[in-house]
């Protein structure tokens, strides 16, 4: 493990970082997390506040995402079911479909021991699609009553059990105490199964569509933006 700027830790040069001091202050997972995020097959670590600190926030966004599915499932008559076997709606079928992608790809790369891809492929999969496209998307559902709520209460937990699983051997303190919150689970994270691509759970063109809404969305806030729309002004569109 070598500072930022690449140079050997050492007495001399004084850029030494005691790891007790970093797990006091941001915790062991935020530490592992930091040193092998960014890092190659064969590569020397190179490690930063700034990146333990990105790991910190990375923990928080997970915590919270996972605080806001299990408050959900325990405030609802939450019912587990086989997501098969469930009517879903466009945007479980894209995530759904992003979590296959995501787990093909997150297994090839722990068997190449690529665990610095692991941590981006995994950071992105948690952060961009789950936290702020699909938890934003299915909240108007969770505000009703009857089966669309329990269906996405079900993609809700079903997804994040996923995400644990992927991120357990890189951080295995915070994703033990999150698993054992969520309704079916075993006595350990540890020895349950770690995730496998579901091709019924596959759905390309419904996803393609979810993505090309997202642009339209996309879109629309950069206009907003680019005319600098408070994000409280109501405003027309026109869709040509």
């Amino acid at each position: 493990v070598r500072d930022e700027l690449g140079r050997k830790m050492s007495k001399s040069l004084g850029n030494g970082i005691d790891p007790i001091d970093i797990i006091d202050k941001y915790g062991a997972d935020s530490l592992r997390f930091a040193i092998l995020v960014g890092t190659g097959v064969g590569m020397d670590s190179r490690f930063s506040y700034d990146k333990a600190e990105n790991a910190s926030n990375f923990i928080n966004k997970l915590w919270n995402a996972s605080r806001f599915v299990v408050e959900n499932v325990a405030k609802s008559n939450f019912e587990p079911k086989d997501i098969k076997e469930l009517s879903l709606s466009l945007a479980d079928k894209w995530i759904l479909t992003e979590l296959n992608s995501a787990i093909q790809t997150v297994t090839k790369q722990y068997d190449k021991f690529d665990v610095g891809m692991v941590c981006n492929s995994v950071y992105d999969f948690t952060w961009t699609k789950f936290c702020d496209w699909y938890i934003e998307a299915c909240k108007t559902s969770l505000y009703e009553e009857g089966e669309s709520k329990n269906t996405t209460l079900n993609v809700l937990v079903y997804v994040l059990d996923k995400i644990l699983k992927m991120l357990h051997p890189i951080m295995p303190f915070v994703t033990e105490k999150i698993y054992m919150e969520l309704p079916n689970h075993i006595e350990s994270i540890m020895i349950d199964q770690f995730p496998e691509v579901d091709k019924d759970l596959t759905f390309n063109s419904q996803a393609k569509t979810m993505r090309e809404v997202m642009t339209v969305i996309r879109n629309v806030r950069n206009a907003r933006n680019s005319m600098n729309v408070a994000d409280n002004v109501k405003t027309n569109l026109y869709v040509v």
